[in-house]
């Protein structure tokens, strides 16, 4: 009984918060405007406090945005067939496809044995591999998969709460590496699609974000590490050869990246094939069900398929569309255009904050999914570079470390016993800043130069 009135609390306080954001936003806005603000609150509430299961509130836009004269059912419920989420799909099938054939733990042993067995050592090797386990697996998948290695290493707390900041902190700034990565960087992509501009090429992508990534992993690292003595730790390592299905994985996602490299310069002589980057990750984690490889079983593997967080995609792609659709982004990048008269470096700035910011108390996904036609909308009255305004704010929203409810890694590495949220703020706020600094210095100096 006490679960259900905790449940109607949390309900409660949603609609609250949508009916007093609705209020406030007709004094800015038409009724229909303000009636999708109103939603949105209520929405973000719900995902924040968890009122109701993060699926069930992600298929809430089908029902409420006709209801409230938004969006036709067909123009919202077409938003979650959107290609980025098969992207997504075919991604986690071979995702766990890697988990099934332990190739992951193959992977980790490989890369934790290049670095020394002391502390210090195994921060950076922990970092680093989460980091880049996360850009082909989820990062609450890679999280959870090296939180309970990492425990294990060492009896002590100080070094058990720096071990598991690792892990999440390099999760968030590994998920940035592929387009996959991350939740956000598949929305900015699929934005970037429904706008007709030019997306950006998998390796393309995987250029410009790298050495941000790796400067991000050695500050880290070296954060992390302040302070602590350098012992050696014991650690076991096997050296076991790989089996069949682990060669079959390894096999395929090898093909999986010469096609990916094929794709973008042979694009212009096979566009007409529709051979686009979906397709091709779909294609790849169909095959895992085929001959020769039949690594996964639909009766046993599709349970794994995160189709909340699909939901959820829907969901981001409705709310962006919504925003386009009722002229509320035209009408709210009009009220942000004075910020436009400062100089392009200092406006990256002000949206890198921003963005990084209000990512620490709510879903980083919800919030690039509005945020992002916003912010197209004002870069397109201004004038302005709107690809690399975007991404920006987009990799903004991946890069917060302060609070647990920022973003998954941060969630699990607080559940884990070995941190608390006086330690996450002392470390995360310095990262903020610091996170900022270099994604719009990076911005500024070397994207541009790019997507000019």
């Amino acid at each position: 009984m006490n679960r259900y009135k905790e449940q109607y609390k949390k309900i409660s306080l949603a609609l609250l918060v949508g009916v007093v954001a609705y209020i406030i936003s007709l004094s800015l806005f038409n009724p229909t405007q303000s009636s999708l603000l109103g939603l949105i609150a209520f929405l973000v509430t719900l995902w924040t406090n968890q009122g109701l299961p993060l699926g069930v509130v992600s298929l809430l836009p089908i029902i409420l945005f006709p209801a409230f004269s938004i969006l036709t059912t067909k123009a919202t419920a077409v938003n979650y067939s959107h290609p980025i989420i098969y992207l997504f799909l075919g991604g986690f099938m071979l995702a766990i496809a890697v988990e099934k054939s332990n190739l992951h733990t193959v992977i980790a042993d490989k890369m934790l044995s290049l670095f020394p067995s002391t502390p210090r050592g195994m921060i950076f090797s922990l970092a680093i591999t989460s980091g880049f386990l996360s850009a082909i697996l989820s990062n609450t998948t890679t999280t959870l998969l090296l939180m309970s290695i990492a425990l294990f290493i060492t009896q002590e707390i100080k070094l058990k709460m720096r071990f598991a900041l690792a892990i999440a902190y390099g999760a968030s700034v590994g998920g940035i590496i592929t387009p996959i990565g991350t939740p956000p960087n598949l929305i900015l992509l699929g934005i970037m699609s429904d706008k007709g501009m030019e997306t950006i090429p998998f390796f393309q992508w995987m250029w410009m974000v790298m050495p941000l990534a790796l400067i991000m992993f050695v500050i880290v690292s070296w954060l992390l590490s302040l302070g602590i003595e350098n012992a050696i730790i014991c650690r076991e390592s096997e050296n076991k050869p790989l089996d069949n299905d682990q060669k079959k994985v390894l096999y395929l996602m090898g093909g999986l990246i010469f096609i990916l490299l094929l794709n973008a310069p042979m694009k212009p002589f096979w566009s007409g094939l529709g051979l686009s980057e979906a397709g091709i990750l779909l294609g790849v984690g169909l095959l895992l069900f085929a001959p020769p490889f039949n690594i996964l079983s639909w009766k046993d593997d599709s349970e794994k398929v995160p189709y909340k967080i699909m939901f959820l995609f829907g969901a981001g792609f409705s709310i962006a569309k919504a925003f386009s659709a009722t002229g509320l982004a035209d009408e709210v990048a009009s009220y942000l255009l004075i910020m436009t008269d400062m100089p392009p470096i200092l406006l990256l700035f002000s949206v890198a904050m921003l963005i990084t910011f209000t990512t620490e108390i709510t879903s980083n996904t919800a919030l690039i999914s509005i945020m992002l036609p916003v912010i197209y909308s004002v870069s397109e009255q201004a004038g302005i570079n709107t690809t690399l305004f975007m991404m920006v704010a987009t990799l903004c929203a991946s890069y917060a470390f302060m609070l647990p409810i920022a973003t998954p890694p941060n969630a699990i590495a607080m559940s884990s016993g070995a941190v608390d949220v006086k330690d996450m703020i002392r470390y995360g706020i310095i990262l903020n800043f610091v996170g900022i600094f270099l994604i719009v210095m990076i911005a500024e100096f070397f994207w541009k130069g790019i997507l000019s």
